[in-house]
């Protein structure tokens, strides 16, 4: 290795450049920080190290930044509630007092009794890295099974809790990756999926493959859990094990990484040893369950129906020429339906924001629902015979609140709502359509103070993700909120790839598609210029995962464009993405590398293969986890030590590498107001912000 320092303003770590060579479909493609992937090595370990302590130093001489961190944590507490669910005559939810690093799970036996906290993470480590990741009730209410993770990981552990004492059972179940947990109605037992154990040193690193559906009875040790299913043939399937409301059956939902063309198979449960039968194998659209009326299945599906629809599958009579639809499509996309009160409650996206119709059995439109304005629902679970459920209701200025719902009379009532600590009068969000380089019109969300001037000079924050079917909708962030009370614009476009508009739009930002997805959001960068709410030198672009891949493309594509980039435990190596553990699982929405054609096109825009030396990047703070085991943090440590040894400008490149700290998913709240305060520090002193 050469000891290459860069010639930039700032003294970045050494980043010895390999010599490491790969022949890809006749082409020699460098990888001259292939040692990083190796994130446990010395090397390695002190090059994170000296990273952390270069960024540490940067941020921490920005004056603004203990005041922004100040006001993030004022607004941070507030009470967080999740949304309710019933089990044996008990209620079940989430809260977080405000400023707690994970929330906590209570109980109450009636709808306004005094909550009984039942499991508190907090307890559980003294950094709040310990997060609750999964649970489930059974249906008498009186045992909990739990799945807890550590630093972010995908990796869980799963319990069994006494409801009534809050005592914990033997059962430890470990391995645990993608599942939840489905009680039998007996309460004896619930099906679970896991791994078998990984190869030391492994964990984090290595592929995931072979998954398998267990069932497991409680008070017996893992090891004598009966394997119910599993397809070693196939070796990428992953099983997901439902019991219907009634018992009867239990539902095995079979994906393949994240395709959202699935299988379905199911088992009797009502007699012994009963066969798991096929009933959806051909995985040519994707299909939901949402209940059923004794064989009678009801799916939610994009078969023959680009914008979804709900069916019914009898599965005495299986064959396609029998299926019924009940609810047909629509013109806007349909995004969930859950059958309460044997009413089919349906949420659909209207432009990116929700609407809730009420359906009988038949499909018959009962109702809609009322709704307190244009932001997102979540919630109206619930089982087939109940006469109630509960639902959250959030916009960019709204905090979640939680309604209670009567499903006979269609009565909303509030069972919690949080105390404001700001006033949501100030700001305004209006949706705009702007269109992208091949004319397709796309949906943006703008929000920011009353009375913004539209002269060219206000910082703004554009944010995106467009891909895997995921919709952005109107969502409540104490970040976003602190962003616009120090002046700055919040813009959220809607890309292809995204879940929007059902599945021609997810697959317009696909594989050979996938530069679209790009097209769009410098589409949305340079309409904001054009329409005077910025200017390149006070533009920032962020994103998240896909949406950290997302800004590294754009920002080697278009270095031009923007001031700061916020590349968050991206996917920036699209050469070795499927390497890596649940990482073969995107070749769905990026194409594989293996194939030659796909490869050129991956080639075409991966950011660590297109950072060019001596080109005038943005500023850019780059931030990962040390123990993401979604987006190996190779990805980020690669395109750093890249983009430092190429930037021909003056601008920062830093990263910020979380330590305990994973893809995001149950980070505590201590983290999340530190990271929110570094970004926005970072971005008022690059932007050149005045928030005196």
């Amino acid at each position: 290795m050469d000891q290459t320092i860069p010639t930039n303003s700032l003294n970045y770590p050494l980043s010895p450049r390999g010599a490491h060579v790969d022949l890809l479909h006749g082409q020699e493609i460098g990888d001259p920080y292939r040692w990083l992937e190796d994130a446990d090595s010395p090397e390695s370990r002190l090059w994170i190290e000296e990273q952390n302590k270069l960024t540490t130093h940067y941020l921490e001489d920005i004056a603004a930044r203990p005041r922004i961190q100040q006001r993030l944590t004022e607004l941070w507490n507030y009470e967080k509630y999740g949304v309710p669910f019933k089990r044996g005559g008990r209620y079940f939810f989430t809260r977080n007092d405000g400023l707690q690093n994970q929330s906590a799970l209570y109980w109450m036996d009636t709808f306004d009794a005094e909550p009984q906290l039942l499991l508190d993470p907090n307890t559980l480590s003294a950094d709040g890295t310990v997060a609750l990741n999964g649970y489930a009730v059974s249906d008498d209410g009186r045992l909990l099974a739990y799945g807890l993770s550590a630093s972010g990981s995908d990796w869980m552990e799963w319990r069994v809790r006494e409801v009534e004492s809050g005592q914990d059972r033997p059962d430890h179940l470990q391995w645990v990756k993608f599942s939840g947990a489905a009680w039998t109605p007996d309460s004896q037992g619930f099906f679970y999926s896991r791994y078998d154990a990984p190869e030391a040193g492994t964990a984090y690193k290595g592929a995931n493959y072979y998954h398998k559906l267990f069932y497991h009875r409680i008070n017996t040790p893992q090891s004598a859990d009966l394997l119910v299913h599993e397809s070693p043939e196939h070796k990428e399937w992953g099983f997901g094990g439902e019991v219907t409301d009634d018992g009867r059956y239990l539902v095995i939902t079979v994906w393949q990484g994240t395709h959202r063309e699935n299988g379905v198979l199911y088992k009797d449960l009502q007699e012994d040893n009963t066969p798991v039968v096929p009933l959806l194998l051909d995985f040519d659209a994707s299909y939901v369950f949402v209940g059923n009326d004794g064989p009678r299945f009801f799916f939610v599906t994009d078969c023959g129906a680009p914008r979804l629809r709900l069916i019914c599958i009898d599965i005495e009579q299986p064959q396609r020429e029998h299926w019924q639809a009940i609810i047909g499509e629509a013109e806007d996309t349909l995004q969930q339906v859950t059958l309460v009160n044997q009413t089919f409650i349906a949420i659909y996206l209207h432009d990116a924001h929700s609407l809730v119709q009420l359906y009988a059995m038949d499909g018959a439109l009962s109702r809609s629902v009322e709704l307190p304005g244009i932001g997102t629902v979540s919630g109206f679970g619930g089982q087939a015979d109940d006469r109630e459920t509960f639902f959250s209701f959030t916009s960019v200025t709204t905090p979640g609140v939680i309604y209670h719902f009567d499903v006979a009379s269609g009565t909303r009532t509030v069972f919690r709502a949080p105390q404001l600590l700001f006033d949501p009068q100030q700001y305004v969000s209006h949706q705009v359509f702007y269109t992208s380089r091949d004319g397709t019109r796309i949906p943006m969300l703008i929000s920011h103070k009353q009375g913004l001037a539209l002269n060219g000079a206000n910082p703004t924050y554009l944010y995106g993700y467009g891909g895997f079917n995921i919709p952005l909708t109107p969502t409540f962030s104490v970040a976003i909120m602190v962003w616009m009370e120090l002046g700055g614009v919040f813009a959220q476009a809607n890309l292809r790839g995204g879940g929007e508009y059902g599945k021609p739009w997810h697959e317009a930002g696909t594989k050979l598609r996938k530069q679209n997805v790009f097209d769009d959001f410098i589409a949305a960068a340079e309409w904001l210029i054009a329409h005077d709410y910025t200017s390149t030198a006070k533009l920032a672009i962020g994103g998240g995962s896909n949406g950290g891949l997302l800004v590294g493309a754009c920002m080697t594509q278009r270095p031009d464009l923007f001031a700061a980039c916020l590349p968050a435990v991206g996917v920036l190596d699209m050469l070795r993405f499927h390497k890596f553990t649940i990482g073969w699982a995107w070749v769905s929405d990026y194409g594989s590398p293996d194939d030659p054609g796909e490869f050129a096109a991956l080639l075409a825009y991966s950011p660590y293969h297109n950072i060019k030396p001596g080109t005038h990047y943005p500023a850019t703070l780059i931030t990962t986890g040390d123990h993401d085991d979604r987006v190996f943090p190779a990805h980020s440590f690669k395109f750093a030590a890249a983009l430092q040894a190429a930037q021909g400008g003056p601008a920062p490149i830093l990263i910020r590498i979380e330590t305990k700290a994973g893809h995001g998913a149950g980070k505590p709240t201590s983290k999340l107001i530190e990271a929110a305060a570094e970004r926005w520090a970072f971005l008022v002193r690059v932007l050149n912000m005045d928030v005196t």
